[in-house]
This record gives structure tokens, sequence and C-alpha cells, in this order.
């Protein structure tokens, strides 16, 4: 690792920890030759499968769609960056998880939906709109309404499981 300070190539580890939930190392280094200290952070670079688009052109992942398209729906809404961070985590892990070298991008749509829904109910409505494509206001009084009937999170919360949890 070189010296982000004066450009050498020895450095060594003063301290290495889990950052990210586990998904990266973070690790403190000190330049041999300056005594400059600086933090570096490690992960796995893992293959993203590349996204099948409704008109059957491939293109690899982009992390910076993805993000843009949540954030745009969440804009100006009440939602902890904690929150979003972890359901855009999720959202590449199911990624890689699925193991498909292609994946549609109508997929990849509404597992984004489905964590808008969990998120902001309004982000939700917002992004639907444009994915789904919504031609009318019937389209919209229809997805609220379902929404409507469907319990909160909250109220997911308080319920007691139907089967016990390993």
């Amino acid at each position: 690792m070189y010296c982000p300070f004066c450009g050498k190539q020895e450095t060594k580890v003063i301290d290495s920890r889990l950052a990210s939930e586990g998904a990266q190392v973070r690790r403190r280094r000190e330049c041999l030759d300056c005594g400059e200290r600086f933090t570096t952070f490690e992960s796995a670079e893992l293959v993203m499968p590349r996204i099948i688009k409704s008109n059957g052109a491939r293109e690899p992942f982009d992390d910076d769609k993805l993000i843009t398209g949540i954030m745009r729906a969440l804009e100006k809404r009440p939602v902890e960056s904690e929150r979003v961070d972890a359901a855009i985590s999720r959202l590449q892990h199911r990624l890689r998880a699925s193991g498909e070298r292609e994946i549609a991008s109508r997929q990849v749509g509404e597992w984004v939906v489905n964590e808008l829904r969990q998120l902001d109910q309004v982000a939700f409505v917002r992004f639907a709109s444009v994915y789904r494509s919504f031609e009318d206001v019937n389209a919209f009084r229809e997805e609220i309404e379902r929404l409507e009937k469907e319990p909160t999170a909250e109220e997911k919360k308080d319920q007691i499981p139907l089967l016990p949890e390993d």
C-alpha cells in the first residue's frame, strides 16, 4: 500500500477491525518512511449480474443508478440514512446471492419497490408510479387503496408469528 502523503510503498498495519456490518475490514496504517497514519478499507470484490433491460439490451449493474433511483423517490422524506443504506445493502446482497449471471431489470425494480414499501409509503408510490408506468389517476388510487389495506410496519412488528422462529 502506497502512503498517500509521501508515496513510499512501505507501510505497516497498526490496527484492523470489521466495518459495515462485517462487509469490510478497516485498517489503520502507518508509513514507515514519513510516519503519517491513514485508514484503508478492504472489501471483497464480487461480480454483480448483468442487467437485461426491457428492450433486450444487456448492461453491467450500476450501483449509482440504483442509489439515484431510491434517493429520488425518498427526496424530502423523513427516512433515516441508516435505513436507506441498509435497504441498498439488502438489494445488493440479493443481487449477488441470486447466483444469476444476468437478471431482468423488471425483477430488480420489483425488489426496489418492495424495499421502498417498507421504508416509506410516499416514496413507494413515487417510485411505483414511474416504474409501473401509471397511466392515470385511477392507477394511483388503486395502489394507494392496496397500501391502506396492508398492515403498517409497526403493526407487523407487533404481530405474534404464526410459526415459531428457529
